[in-house]
């Protein structure tokens, strides 16, 4: 996401060169999902550059690559996962949790693969699964099922909220798209482990986004209280404003509970000028 084009030179310095803007993002949030890696497993040698770019306290949401879990669907993948673990070996502590999302056609019967995956896992890396099988929403018996696999597990289990965007049909292009692709599943809010993970998407009207993240603002406030350290990620679907609206929804946060640490000072988007 720090090489999203809107944000080019209207949040972030342009140009900047490739190894330069992630720098430039961390100062604006503290955490990013790794979505690239879903696509394909980066080279050693880019991630390092990552990590270069950011403090050890930086967190990555790194997702698991798809022929892992689409493609092989968790069974006889211990070859491209040893590839995708030496990958990001150089991220370190800022490896937060690794990102395991399931295809929609993932359903209860597949819990017995789920559980012998995250059992051979290695113990070094903190787990976050986000399913999309409208059983685990609709049928108790299938959230126990998980809940019990992800929990022997030490595991998370990572909610994607769309319930605002599907409120009221699509008003952009962007917003048109997300509902062909987007899952449309009931809003999860129950934590798992003492580093819950939100992904919050919004609609591209940032007053409708900050009104329908409400919920999240007291879910995640409770979560501290109670010692949680939870990582939200807010999108719409053009992204557009979401630098903007994560920073907006932290400072929400803080107005609540003022002990929570503040975002670093985003650098500036053009150099200052005389006059």
């Amino acid at each position: 996401m720090w090489t999203h084009g809107p944000w080019q030179g209207r949040f972030l310095p342009h140009p900047l060169p490739p190894a330069e803007r992630l720098r430039a993002y961390a100062t604006w949030c503290n955490a990013v999902e790794g979505n690239t890696t879903f696509y394909a497993t980066p080279a050693r040698s880019t991630v390092e550059t990552w990590a270069a770019q950011t403090a050890p306290g930086f967190r990555f949401v790194v997702k698991l690559p798809k022929t892992i879990t689409h493609e092989r669907r968790l069974s006889g993948a211990d070859e491209p996962l040893r590839e995708f673990l030496d990958a990001i070996e150089p991220l370190g502590s800022r490896t937060h949790a690794l990102w395991i999302q399931l295809p929609g056609s993932f359903g209860p019967g597949d819990l017995g693969t789920l559980a012998a995956f995250l059992h051979r896992l290695p113990q070094s890396y903190r787990y976050a699964v986000e399913v999309r099988h409208k059983a685990f929403f609709e049928d108790a018996r299938a959230v126990r099922s998980l809940e019990g696999v992800l929990g022997r597990a030490g595991a998370e289990w990572v909610p994607f909220d769309t319930v605002t965007l599907f409120e009221t049909p699509p008003a952009t292009d962007a917003e048109r798209d997300a509902w062909v692709k987007k899952p449309r599943v009931p809003r999860r809010s129950a934590a798992l482990t003492d580093r819950p993970i939100v992904r919050y998407l919004g609609r591209d009207d940032v007053d409708r986004t900050v009104e329908g993240w409400g919920h999240w603002l007291g879910v995640v406030t409770e979560w501290l209280r109670e010692g949680r350290s939870p990582t939200v990620f807010v999108h719409t679907p053009d992204n557009a404003e979401a630098l903007e609206l994560a920073r907006r929804f932290h400072d929400a946060v803080r107005a609540r509970l003022p002990q929570v640490e503040p975002l670093p000072e985003p650098v500036p988007a053009e150099p200052p000028t005389l006059f």
